[in-house]
């Protein structure tokens, strides 16, 4: 991050950077929101396809990606083999591409279900996640999580990727080593203390998450 100086005291700079953020993380959380509320069945499937490619994976690549198939008509219309051409960005092409196409024929191609209001019966962010990892491939609480808050529809769960986990550890919320994968415990006890930091320092979770990703990346992305 070329433009912040990073003080010593991690937690201050935290919330000094949230504060030089503010505005730019309001507007992208809008944007998110302006999905559920307006979003066809393509632009929600869009963003659930992203969060299938984002395992172990950089994640604007994985965009990069999605942008392209978009383009080419692929995502939407292409098989297996297509998309999986598609994904050089992402790692375990062959299943992802596969979760994609399985996604995509319950999701999007069945009229007779939208994914949208499915997640609109369940009602609750928790059990949207939940419900989401036990009946889509590919999807862990992270991807939940993440897919979620791009479709404006909970923005308040963690999305504990390395990047954030990282930084959590930078705050002291974590304070031992994070192996690669999480259990669902494991995952569950580093989100509670993840809103716990967030009440603390007054930052909303929807605001943390982006912040976090900015002092690591120089950036607010997605």
């Amino acid at each position: 991050m070329k433009s912040f100086s990073i003080g010593r005291d991690p937690v201050e700079a935290i919330k000094t950077l949230h504060n030089y953020k503010r505005e730019e993380i309001r507007q992208r959380l809008n944007d998110f929101k302006k999905i559920w509320k307006k979003g066809t069945k393509k632009e929600i499937f869009v963003e659930l396809a992203f969060c299938v490619l984002t395992p172990q994976a950089n994640g604007k690549l994985c965009w990069s990606a999605v942008e392209k198939m978009i383009s080419k008509g692929v995502l939407f219309t292409g098989d297996r083999g297509q998309i999986a051409k598609e994904l050089s960005s992402a790692r375990f092409i062959q299943k992802k591409s596969a979760y994609i196409v399985e996604a995509r024929k319950k999701f999007l191609l069945d009229s007779k279900v939208s994914l949208k209001s499915l997640i609109s019966q369940i009602g609750d962010g928790y059990k949207a996640r939940e419900w989401l990892v036990q009946n889509v491939k590919g999807i862990g609480y992270k991807e939940a999580s993440h897919f979620l808050r791009n479709i404006g529809f909970e923005q308040n769960l963690a999305i504990l990727d390395r990047h954030i986990i990282k930084n959590l550890q930078f705050v002291g919320v974590i304070r031992r080593e994070i192996p690669g994968s999480l259990s669902k415990g494991r995952y569950f006890d580093i989100e509670k203390r993840m809103m716990e930091f967030s009440k603390a320092v007054q930052i909303p979770m929807s605001d943390l998450d982006l912040v976090l990703w900015y002092k690591e990346t120089g950036e607010i992305f997605k």
